[in-house]
C-alpha cells in the first residue's frame, strides 16, 4: 500500500549498494575494495559528526603542536586522523597508510594487513573550521605493486595513473562523498534519517569550459608573469564577459564547485612555495583523478598530474585543474611566457 505524501524512497541506491553492484561487474573481485570503501565511508560519517559537534564537544582550538607540514594542528585534525587510521587499519584490507598528519608512512600490523595503500588528508581546509566554512577529506587508493616484497614507504610512491579509486568528502550544508573507481564519478549525499549515503549526483561531468577562476589572489605579487597574464585576460577579456572569482580556501570545496559549474582551480608555484603548496599524494593526485574521470584536465603546468612520479610522501606540486578548455588556456599562457 502506498502512503499519501510518502517521504522515503524504498529502493534508493546507497553507496554500499553501488559499490557491491560494481564489485559484481569484476569477475575476479575479492570484495576487499568494497570492504575498504565501507571502512572509509564509516570514517567519513564519524568525521562529519565530529565536525558538526565541534563547538559543543569543545574540539575547537589549537593543540599547540604542528604537523609535518609546519602547520598548526587543531584538535579536530587529530581526531579525524585517528578515525581514518583506526578504520583503515581494522578493515583488514590495507598494508600502508600515508596521512598528511604523520611524518612517515604507517605500516599496518601483519595480522591486519591487506593489499591496498591509502593516501589521505583527513581534514582538508581545517583552518576554516572556526568560521564555519566547508571542509573535507580526500583519499586515494593504490594496490601494492609487488606483494612478494616486504611493505615499505616506497610502495606509496606511485603515479596517479595507477590509482584503483579516489574520492573526497565535503562537510558543508550537507555531507557528500564523491567517488570514482575508474568508471566515471558519482556523488552520494548523506541522509541522517537512515544513516546512509544516497546516490544524488550520477555520472558527474565537468563542463568543457566555465566562467569561474579559483586562486588565492593574495599571492599575486609572487605569481609568475604567465599566471598574471592569464588572470588579467580572464578579468579583462578582449570579448565576452569576464570570469568570476571564487575562492574558499578549502581545496575540497573549491574543486567540488569547479566540477559542478566548470572553470579552473589553480595553486601555482610562488616565491614562498617554489614547488607549489598542495601535497601531491593525498591532495593533487586524488583530485586530479576525479576531475579527469569527470571529463576535465589536471596539470602541474608542464605535465599531467597523474604522470608525475612521486619522490617523497609529502611532496608538493603546483596544480591547475578543471574544465579542459580552461586548463588548456592557462597551459598555453605558461608556454608562451617561457
Amino acid at each position: 500500500m502506498t502512503m499519501k505524501g510518502q517521504i522515503f524512497d524504498s529502493n534508493c541506491l546507497t553507496l554500499t549498494r553501488y559499490v557491491l553492484a560494481e564489485q559484481r561487474k569484476a569477475p575476479n573481485a575479492t570484495g576487499d575494495l568494497t570492504q575498504l570503501l565501507n571502512s572509509i565511508q564509516t570514517a567519513v560519517k564519524a568525521v562529519s559528526s565530529a565536525v558538526r559537534k565541534a563547538g559543543i564537544a569543545n574540539m575547537y582550538g589549537i593543540t599547540g603542536t604542528t604537523n609535518v607540514q609546519g602547520e598548526e594542528v587543531k584538535q579536530l585534525d587529530i581526531l579525524s586522523n585517528e578515525l581514518f587510521i583506526n578504520m583503515l587499519t581494522s578493515s583488514f584490507t590495507t598494508c600502508l597508510l600515508v596521512s598528511e598528519e604523520n611524518p612517515t608512512a604507517i605500516e599496518v600490523q601483519m595480522q591486519n594487513r591487506g593489499k591496498y595503500i591509502v593516501c589521505f588528508d583527513p581534514l582538508d581546509g581545517s583552518s576554516n573550521i572556526d568560521c564555519l566554512v566547508s571542509v573535507g577529506s580526500i583519499f586515494g587508493i593504490y594496490k601494492k605493486m609487488d606483494e612478494s616484497k616486504p611493505v615499505s614507504q616506497a610502495d606509496a610512491l606511485q603515479q596517479g595513473k595507477h590509482l584503483v579509486a579516489a574520492g573526497y568528502a565535503l562537510y558543508g550544508s550537507a555531507t557528500m562523498m564523491v567517488l570514482s573507481i575508474g568508471h566515471g564519478v558519482n556523488g552520494f549525499t548523506y541522509d541522517p534519517a537512515i544513516g546512509e549515503f544516497i546516490l544524488t549526483e550520477k555520472n558527474m561531468k565537468i563542463p568543457s569550459k566555465g566562467r569561474i577562476y579559483s586562486i588565492n589572489e593574495g599571492n599575486e605579487k609572487s605569481w609568475s608573469n604567465a599566471i598574471k597574464e592569464y588572470i588579467d585576460l580572464k578579468k579583462k577579456p578582449l570579448s565576452g564577459k569576464p570570469y568570476v572569482a571564487r575562492y574558499v580556501g578549502s581545496m575540497v570545496a573549491d574543486v567540488h564547485r569547479t566540477i559542478k559549474y566548470g572553470g579552473i582551480f589553480m595553486y601555482p608555484a610562488i616565491k614562498d612555495n617554489p614547488n607549489g603548496k598542495l601535497r601531491l599524494l593525498y591532495e593533487c593526485i586524488p583530485m586530479a583523478y576525479i576531475v579527469k574521470e569527470a571529463g576535465g584536465a589536471a596539470s602541474n603546468g608542464e605535465i599531467d598530474i597523474l604522470d608525475i612520479v612521486p619522490e617523497d610522501i609529502h611532496q608538493r606540486s603546483p596544480i591547475f585543474l578543471g574544465s579542459s578548455e580552461d586548463v588548456a588556456d592557462v597551459l598555453n599562457c605558461i608556454k608562451r611566457c617561457k
